[in-house]
Order: structure tokens, then sequence, then C-alpha cells
């Protein structure tokens, strides 16, 4: 007797947690979650820091020169190594370089965080700057390598929303951190983004080794290009220091042209350069590299000398300061996905003209305050700059890294951070001596008229340099009525030297918007192997 069967249906396998996971690797908006959160490191950490300094430099008993090796050290690692970064994550994979970069990221800053003596510190910025360089060009060619390009504007325009946001909540999160907790936790906060970053990193990001070039690494071209960053960016900050006119800066200035000529040299004849050269021969893509430095030399130049206007002139603390600055970068943050989505319909050029247009009417108008302005004039032009430079930052980014080879996403990437870098240094730079130039011709011959006692050289020279900040040179016992002229005369004569430097900066801006007709939509070459 046989035993009748009943066949049954097999039954379902469960997919396990980790063939689920390997099936999201690489998934654009997961591998774009991941990235941002590694530039926001990089964005938070380069405007926290300002907040922080007054606390750092009284608890580790710092002079004044040290504290600004704190910013300038992170600054010049940063902008030094952009390209070179790009390039190894080009060669290496840029999925490796990220990676190692967050990881460094990470350990740096709970170092700086533990350390007690203030040249540890500024040596620590050091590394943190050359992680963090690790971050910002690979982030970009991660999103080259993994979006289709009829997503890449959009995904750009996050990239940009990520960036503006970070750089919004520095000044804030480090006023609120420094003043309930300490200047460490300004470190500190980089340790859980970072794990963050990390996991997501190892879980999600793909492999994107593309260069399985054997030729030898370009060394002459990477010392080469990084002195001619360094020398540029060291002249840069030290200029104010120096005088734009003193023999130490011209010969900087002067060695940083003959280091890049040499440079230039070097790439031509190599067969493996660092920089290929041909990039530049994209019209589209040497405007975006221009228009990233535009974008800079405006917004950092006008967030810089804007903190001292509310703070100083208008006696503000730094948190009430920088909720006030929130229209700029509280628009950039909504207008960067909005410009995205008109870049995809009608391309980089029209919203970049218009950008850079709004921009200049923008600085125009935040030329026109006066000491009698009360802080809440400064709205409407701050949420004019925001939404100007929200297309700007998108489509220049767009055009550097679109119309460059998949295989040079990293390179690409490298010279829209760089850009970005420099031509913040360089807009706080210029700015500050068309600033300091016209104070100085006024502030003295305001202080003569006023019948108020001479001053010595010294003292003249000490006035002025308070005044380029917006505080009165008020000695102590000075009688109220003294006092008060003397107030008067400071943030006239600060204002003054503000409405030059915003005038020139929407000069810029207006510049901007001609170079901003040269660009033209990316390259559509398909990159990504998930597809939305």
């Amino acid at each position: 007797m046989s035993k009748s069967t009943v066949a049954e249906a097999p039954a379902q396998k469960p997919v396990p947690a980790a063939l689920g996971i390997r099936r999201l690797r690489g998934h654009p908006w997961l591998s774009l979650l991941a990235v941002a959160l590694g530039v926001m490191l990089v964005a938070l950490d380069g405007t926290i820091v300002a907040i922080a300094s007054p606390a750092i430099q009284k608890d580790l008993d710092a002079s004044l020169s040290d504290i600004q090796w704190v910013t300038n050290a992170y600054l010049l690692a940063l902008a030094v190594s952009l390209i070179t970064v790009g390039k190894l994550g080009d060669r290496f994979g840029h999925t490796k370089i990220f990676l190692i970069g967050a990881v460094g990221f990470v350990a740096s800053s709970a170092g700086i965080g533990l350390t007690d003596d203030i040249k540890v510190m500024i040596g620590l910025r050091v590394v943190q700057g050359l992680f963090g360089a690790m971050l910002q060009p690979t982030a970009l060619g991660i999103i080259r390598s993994t979006f289709p390009a009829e997503k890449l504007n959009s995904a750009i325009g996050i990239w940009g929303a990520v960036v503006a946001a970070s750089t919004a909540a520095g000044p804030i999160v480090g006023g609120l951190l420094v003043e309930h907790v300490n200047w460490e936790s300004c470190f500190y906060i980089n340790v859980p983004v970072g794990i963050v970053a990390v996991v997501m990193g190892l879980l999600f990001l793909k492999d994107t080794e593309r260069d399985q070039n054997s030729n030898p690494f370009d060394v002459p071209g990477i010392v080469l290009l990084s002195g001619t960053l360094f020398l540029l960016v060291w002249a840069l900050i030290k200029a104010p220091d120096y005088g734009w006119g003193d023999t130490r800066t011209l010969g900087f200035l002067g060695a940083t042209l003959v280091v890049g000529l040499l440079f230039v040299l070097r790439e031509r004849r190599t067969k493996e350069p660092l920089l290929p050269l041909r990039l530049f021969r994209s019209l589209p893509l040497s405007a975006g590299v221009v228009l990233m430095l535009m974008l800079s030399f405006c917004l950092f130049g006008a967030m810089f000398y804007m903190t001292f206007y509310l703070q100083n002139v208008h006696g503000m603390s730094a948190v009430d300061a920088a909720v006030r600055m929130l229209p700029l970068t509280g628009l950039m943050v909504v207008g960067a996905p909005l410009a995205g989505a008109l870049i995809n319909r009608f391309g980089p050029r029209p919203p970049m003209v218009a950008g850079m247009l709004l921009t200049a009417g923008a600085l125009f108008g935040l030329a026109g305050l006066d000491t009698g302005s009360g802080a809440n004039d400064t709205l409407v032009w701050f949420g004019m700059l925001g939404l100007g430079l929200a297309p700007i930052m998108v489509g220049a980014t767009e055009v550097i890294v679109g119309n460059a080879e998949v295989e040079l996403a990293g390179v690409a990437g490298g010279l829209q951070s760089t850009a970005m870098q420099v031509g913040g240094t360089l807009g706080t730079a210029v700015l500050g001596a068309v600033m300091t130039a016209k104070l100085n011709d006024v502030f003295a011959e305001r202080w003569s008229a006023a019948h108020l006692p001479p001053l010595s050289g010294e003292q003249l020279a000490q006035a002025k340099e308070a005044v380029s900040v917006g505080v009165a040179p008020v000695a102590a016992k000075t009688p109220a009525p003294v006092a008060e002229v003397i107030t008067n005369i400071t943030h006239s004569a600060f204002m003054d030297g503000m409405h030059l430097a915003f005038v020139v900066a929407g000069v810029v801006a207006l510049v901007g918007a001609a170079i901003g007709l040269l660009t033209k939509q990316g390259r559509k070459v398909e990159g990504a192997a998930v597809h939305i």
C-alpha cells in the first residue's frame, strides 16, 4: 500500500539581512546621505571654531597669533591638498579615500578636544584639515559615479543644501555649546556624526575605483601644486598684517606665480599628470571654477564683515548675530534643491546669471546700510543674497563636475572645493584691504575734526585696528560724553569702509553674471549602477 503524497508549495526562504543590505550598496540616495554626513563635518568645522576662539584663547592662555593659526592651519591644509586628494580618489577609489578621511577626521577631532596645549592643537588642526580634504572632492566623485545623468543636478542641489545648512549651523551650534557646555564640545560633536558617516559608508557606498593605470604617481606635480596653493593662501592670510604693498606679500605672490608656472610646465610634459590641463579646454568648466571663486568671495566676505556689524555696531551676542543671518543661509538651504530642479529644466546658464544679478542687488543693498539702520533692515538683503547664491553653488558645481570625464570626477571635485576655499580667503582678504584703506582715510580726519586729544603713531595704529572690526577705542575712565563721540566716529568710519567693500563685492557679482553666460549643461554621461 503506497502512501499518498500531496505536493506542497516550496516554502519562501527569508532573505538574509546581510543580502538585503548588499542590495542597497550603491543606492544613489543612501550613498548621497552617507557622503553628505561627511561633507557636513567639514562645512560645520569651518565656522563652528570661530565662535569658540575666545574661550580657547582664555582656557589655553593662547596669544592672538596662536588663535588665528587654529583657523589658518586648518584652512591651509584643506586648500593645499584638495586637488591631490581628488586625484587619489580617481586613482584608488573615491569610497576608500572617503572612509579613510572620515575615520581620520573623527580621530583628530577627538584629539583636539582632549589637548590642553595650543601648539598641539594647531598641529592637530593641520591633520584635521588633511583628512577633511579627503571628504569633499571624493563626495562629489561618488555622487557623479552613482547618480544617473538626469538626476545629477538634483543630487548636487541637495549636496549644496547640506553645505549651506552646516555653514549656517556652525556659529549657532558653536555659541550654544560654548555657552552651555565647553569649547571642547565643538570638536567632540564631530565624533558621533563621523561614526555614523563611516558606518553608512561601509554599508551603502560601492567601490568607485576606475583608474587601473600603473604609471608612477605624479609626485613632482603634487609638490609643485601644493607649493603654489600654500604660497597663495599664505599670502592672502598674511597680507592684512604685512600690508598689500609690503615686500613680503609681494614676494609670496611672486613665488606663487613662479611655482605655479613650473607646475603648468610639469603637467604639460608628464604622461600621467596630477591635474590634466585638458580639463581647462572646456570653457564652461573653466567658467564654473571662476564662478565658484566669485561665489565664495561674495559669501564669505559678506558674512565675515556683517558679523562685526551686527555684534560690534549693534551690540548683539554671537548667537543672536548668527540667528539674524539665518535668512542668508536658510534660503541657500531651501534654494539649492530648487536650483537643481531649475537647472535640470533650463540648463545652468539662466539660473546662474539670474543668481549673480540677484547677488549683486543684495550686496548693493547691504552697502546702503548706515549706523542708524536697524538690525532688521538686513533681513531682506540677507534673504535676497541667499536666493542669489543658491543657483550659483549648484550650477557651478554641476558645470565643473559635469563637464569633466567621469574618470576625472575626483580631480574636478577637488577643483570645485579648492576654488571655494581660495575664493573665501580672497574675499575676506581683499574686502578687508578695501575696508581698511577707506577707514584709515576717514578715521584720523574725523578724530581731529572732533577736537579729541591727538594720538601718537602707536596709539593711532592700535585705534585703527580696533575700528577695523567696529570696536570703539575708548580708554578706561573716559568721560561718557567723550566716549560717545569716539563711538560715533568709530561706527561711522567702519560703515564707510563696509559700504565700499560691499560695492566692490557687488561689482564682482556683476562680472560673474557676464561669466555665467559662458556656462552650459554638463555631459550626459551615465555613471550610476542603480537607476532611480
